[in-house]
């Protein structure tokens, strides 16, 4: 039995067909590419950790994860840790990397084992918490993390698209991210596409020097008809975004 592939390198399609067969193979080309890209060859992942502290246990929960975070960042890495200062109140915002599936069982494993992790940490935070959220995001494979050079504010902003994956949006996507990037309104430090938690979501952090730059550099940004351009184009595929101001801990790695 011929392939519809095979009936097309003969000759016996007519046109129509051919230029349908070329179409649907482009599409499966694009898809395999973005599917089969760094994120299939790096298992590389991180966690978004966020916890609801109750309100009147803030500063004590703060000064207590100062005191014995490094019990914690003897296991994995810590690429960043703040408290949320607009979009949320009483709470705390981290990111962890693992390797893998395989490395964070292990790391959690291990913490659970650990003493001094449970006994100096874990028994006294965990009155102080209201409510735990997690998710596993990838990094898109066109982005690689970024360390600002100098301490500043960050925004987490947290787009859900419509059914599909990156397939269907992730094109249009980029190009509005990287017009963002290429008018230099803000720094980007990494972009994440949900893997477990709400899907067709995807997140992207931010760096600015203070508040006040990030919102002039916003309205700047309104009114650039490059950047109005390209968000026109990917908000078609948009269903609801949400962001948070987000202030780096003294013992964050990214300040």
């Amino acid at each position: 039995m011929c392939s519809l592939g095979s009936f097309l390198q003969k000759g016996k399609l007519g046109t129509t067909a051919a230029v349908a067969w070329r179409g649907l193979t482009s599409c499966a080309q694009a898809k395999a590419t973005f599917v089969t890209g760094p994120r299939q060859t790096d298992t590389t992942f991180y966690e978004f950790r966020t916890y609801t502290i109750k309100p009147s246990m803030m500063n004590e929960f703060m000064r207590l994860t100062n005191e014995n975070i490094h019990l914690r960042t003897a296991y994995s890495d810590l690429i960043g840790y703040w408290t949320v200062e607009l979009g949320g109140l009483n709470k705390v915002f981290h990111i962890w990397k693992y390797d893998s599936f395989a490395h964070r069982t292990e790391v959690r494993t291990k913490l659970f084992q650990d003493k001094d992790w449970l006994d100096k940490y874990i028994s006294k935070a965990i009155p102080m918490v209201d409510k735990q959220d997690n998710e596993i995001v990838y990094l898109v494979p066109w982005c690689k993390m970024q360390t600002p050079e100098k301490q500043g504010v960050y925004e987490m902003v947290t787009f859900s698209f419509k059914p599909g994956g990156p397939a269907v949006w992730g094109k249009s996507f980029r190009a509005a991210i990287s017009t963002h990037v290429n008018t230099g309104y803000t720094k980007l430090v990494g972009l994440f596409n949900t893997e477990y938690g709400f899907l067709n979501q995807a997140h992207v952090l931010w760096w600015n020097e203070n508040p006040d730059i990030r919102a002039a550099g916003r309205h700047l940004a309104h009114e650039d008809a490059r950047v109005v351009a390209a968000v026109r184009e990917s908000v078609q595929f948009l269903d609801s975004q949400k962001n948070k101001l987000l202030i780096p801990a003294p013992f964050s790695p990214l300040k």
